[in-house]
């Protein structure tokens, strides 16, 4: 009889390995994020049970290792979009002074730590001490995002930390190529050679973000095409990245300088959103992929040695930030909640130990048995976090001597912000008799407002065990009256489960942050522009000599498109839906002297 078998095809294998690492996945990221442990160690654990190592269910993951790496470059290039260059040059002595003391200092004790515990040679014990001065990037920065403190003082300097990491990487990789023993490496360039492209290329890519890209973007927003904003932010990516590694450069370093590139540009969120999706299952896949190429056998083989050296990284790393950290002005609680929360090696460790692996220095075991220690000292970061949040926002020793809210009054409202905003919101309540706890975190706000006696109390308003020291358990309000564009529902739904009696309010930055808080019960979302904006509006046509008549029916048609659109936008999940209800040139609304109106 005829064999009707056939071979299995790429494609069969692509798919059942896909449901195999995305089953797996998603089952030990929820796990893991239940217990509070985050969903990096829910990948590395998930890869390593179904690879090679494992149950031996997926296999390739050198190949997938590969793929994967652009994850990291995704990462790089959002970061790179939250920079300003302006904001870049203001964080410059955080960037490369804290930063590059966090690493040399770090990297210098790891490396004479390992060369005198382990018996390694200089050579292996620099290619593996310097990668575990890094932090793990994807760690931390989507913890200070999630929380509104990227932007704190304490969130810019252990972001300018992980910056200054990020871009190492280069004399990383110089460094290990200078090392090599792989006859391979000798006829790359020389590491001058490399600073020299380095520079070459980063100049290359703000030229072409500057003349080329800009105004590419300017024609795609022309056109409104959704689809077309993918691929530019793609190709965008894509394209740094390939430069960079034409040049036997970092990846992400490419990427870094695009998205600083585009930081100030209007498109600058468009392209956010579009890339994000891209970026996170990458960057699961990554993880994905590091778990999978662990050695297991050698990890089982020194269990001890691993934990051992887990642990002297952690205690090495927070020591050193933490007395960095008090030299650059730092209270040494905030600093030790810095050395805390960044004390953990990261996943361009990984990238490192590979590339030490082809140059030679270190064998494959020693490798997997370091990757092993890195994901072993994230696993300490979740905990480490709960005592870093602890100390991240004591007030520093110089400063003001601020009260927190532990003996206000207990109100019938907790104000979040009295700023601007705030001060309305609160005056209003006070107006009608209402008990009101004022906090702020800003001292120089708390100190004015001290002169007009209105006594606000310092501290992190988003903190539920500082809202419940505010009285949070007994309030009937809840208005977080701040500026805070990243205030979204990941934020507020836990206070909502905390104090479900309380009503939450929320001042929404633009349209974009009430999409974020769509799945929110709220009391009330306001933007905080919009109806002093219509007022303008209003204002403004009256002093072109429009009729009040036509004015008021202006005003009444906008503000039912604007709220049928954000309906429509909520809908959708997409910021350009609904764009056709915008009043613009050509469709807007023509009133007539006869009263009459209609669409042009």
């Amino acid at each position: 009889m005829p064999d009707h078998s056939s071979p299995i095809s790429a494609t069969d294998v692509l798919l059942s390995e896909g449901v195999i690492l995305l089953g797996a996945a998603v089952l030990f990221v929820i796990i893991f994020r239940r217990f509070g442990l985050g969903a990096v160690l829910g990948y590395l654990v998930a890869g390593a049970l179904v690879g090679p190592q494992g149950l031996g269910l997926v296999g390739g993951a050198e190949s997938k290792l590969a793929i994967a790496e652009i994850g990291i470059v995704l990462l790089l290039f959002l970061v790179g979009l939250e920079l300003h260059p302006a904001r870049l040059w203001r964080l410059k002595r955080d960037i490369f002074a804290l930063g590059a003391a966090q690493v040399i200092l770090c990297g210098c004790a790891l490396t004479a730590l390992i060369f005198y515990t382990t018996g390694f040679s200089w050579g292996a014990a620099i290619a593996l001490g310097l990668p575990l001065a890094l932090s793990s990037t994807a760690q931390v920065l989507p913890s200070l995002k999630s929380s509104g403190r990227i932007n704190s003082p304490f969130g810019e300097k252990v972001f300018s930390v992980l910056l200054f990491q990020d871009l190492s990487i280069v004399p990383l990789i110089t460094i290990v190529a200078a090392l090599s023993r792989n006859p391979a490496d000798a006829a790359g360039p020389p590491g001058w050679m490399m600073a020299g492209y380095t520079i070459a290329a980063i100049a290359g890519l703000v030229l072409a973000g500057r003349f080329i890209l800009r105004p590419l973007l300017g024609l795609v927003g022309r056109l409104g095409e959704r689809e077309l904003f993918v691929a530019v932010g793609l190709f965008t990516v894509l394209a740094a990245a390939a430069l960079m590694h034409t040049l036997h450069l970092s990846t992400a370093l490419g990427a870094f300088v695009a998205g600083v590139m585009l930081a100030d540009s209007p498109y600058r969120h468009e392209i956010e959103a579009d890339v994000e999706p891209f970026r996170s299952i990458l960057l699961g896949l990554f993880f994905l992929a590091v778990g999978m190429v662990l050695d297991l056998r050698t990890v089982a083989a020194n269990p001890l040695f691993v934990l051992s050296m887990a642990a002297m990284l952690v205690v090495t790393k927070a020591a050193i930030i933490t007395g960095l950290a008090r030299l650059f002005g730092m209270a040494w609680q905030q600093a030790l909640g810095a050395g805390l929360l960044l004390s953990q090696g990261g996943e361009f460790g990984f990238v490192l130990f590979a590339q030490a692996q082809g140059a030679l220095l270190i064998a494959p075991q020693a490798a997997s048995l370091f990757s092993a220690i890195v994901t072993f000292s994230m696993a300490t970061t979740p905990f480490l976090m709960l005592f870093a949040r602890r100390f991240e926002f004591a007030q520093a020793k110089n400063g003001p001597d601020l009260p927190g809210p532990d003996d206000a009054p207990r109100g019938t409202a907790i104000i979040v912000g009295y700023g601007r905003f705030g001060q309305t919101v609160a005056q209003m309540l006070i107006g009608h008799g209402f008990g009101v706890v004022l906090i702020d975190k800003k001292p120089a706000q708390i100190e004015v407002s001290s002169r007009f006696d209105m006594k606000v109390y310092y501290g992190d308003g988003t903190r539920i065990d500082l809202l419940r020291r505010s009285g949070a358990d007994d309030a009937r309000l809840i208005a977080f009256c701040i500026d805070d564009p990243s205030l979204d529902s990941h934020a507020l739904q836990p206070i909502a489960e905390a104090f479900p009696q309380a009503a939450l309010m929320v001042r929404a930055f633009d349209r974009r942050q009430l999409l974020a808080l769509q799945d929110m019960d709220l009391a009330g979302i306001v933007r905080e522009v919009y109806e002093s904006a219509i007022c303008m509006g209003v204002q403004a046509m009256q002093a072109l000599g429009v009729p009040d008549e036509e004015v008021e029916e202006v005003e009444r048609q906008y503000r039912a498109n604007d709220e049928q659109r954000l309906a429509l936008q909520i809908e959708h999940g997409d910021l350009i839906a609904a764009k056709d209800l915008m009043f613009r040139p050509g469709k807007g609304m023509r009133l007539l002297s006869r009263g009459d109106k209609e669409d042009i």
